[in-house]
């Protein structure tokens, strides 16, 4: 879906909304088992206050995707390995309403995707790198969480690895030492973690 052109477009045709939040509210359903939709749907979703026709129209296209791909879908064998892996991603500043990133990320425990989401960041960040590590921090806290979950299986994971594209993202999650590039992002993140030492 070419969602680079997405934006609100006030100059446009309005659409029904009614119609427009039904749609919405079928493809985010469809999520739950078709995480290849949950990008585009959740772009598309952000337009359901003001829906325009332009909006309209990639709603539809995603609509026509899934009947082309109807006989997709996941697919969990039982002979799989039981190991807990995380990728995680970001894009800077991809909404060109108001600049925000969006994160995403997925879990595979084995060969079986069990988490997925894509999410527009709260904060404007202001490179790559800290939208990077923005995703990297959030998608942390969903892993340690499923960490606990598995805890109450009697399953044990002492090692996590955890998959990012950006090496400076992972470079300052690493070694949180504060540099002056990076001073804006510890001013705005970890900010409680150093309060005991400031």
């Amino acid at each position: 879906m070419a969602t680079a052109r997405l934006d609100a477009d006030l100059q446009g045709t309005p659409t029904d909304q009614t119609k427009y939040h039904q749609m919405i509210g079928g493809l985010m359903y469809l999520t739950a088992s078709r995480p290849n939709i949950a990008f585009a749907t959740f772009v598309c979703a952000r337009y359901q206050a003001r829906p325009m026709v332009k909006h309209l129209k990639e709603v539809k296209r995603i609509f026509r995707y899934l009947r082309q791909s109807y006989n997709m879908g996941l697919w969990y064998p039982k002979d799989s390995n039981f190991e807990l892996i995380a990728y995680s991603d970001a894009d800077h500043a991809g909404c060109h309403d108001d600049c925000k990133s969006t994160s995403g990320g997925l879990q595979f425990l084995g060969e079986n995707l069990v988490s997925w989401s894509s999410k527009k960041q709260d904060c404007t960040a202001l490179s790559t790198a800290e939208a990077e590590y923005v995703s990297l921090s959030a998608w942390c806290a969903q892993v340690i969480w499923m960490r606990t979950q598995l805890l109450d299986y009697g399953y044990r994971f002492n090692k996590l690895p955890m998959y990012c594209d950006s090496n400076i993202a992972i470079v300052i999650s690493c070694n949180p030492v504060q540099h002056s590039r990076t001073k804006h992002i510890d001013i705005r993140y970890l900010v409680s973690f150093y309060k005991g030492t400031c």
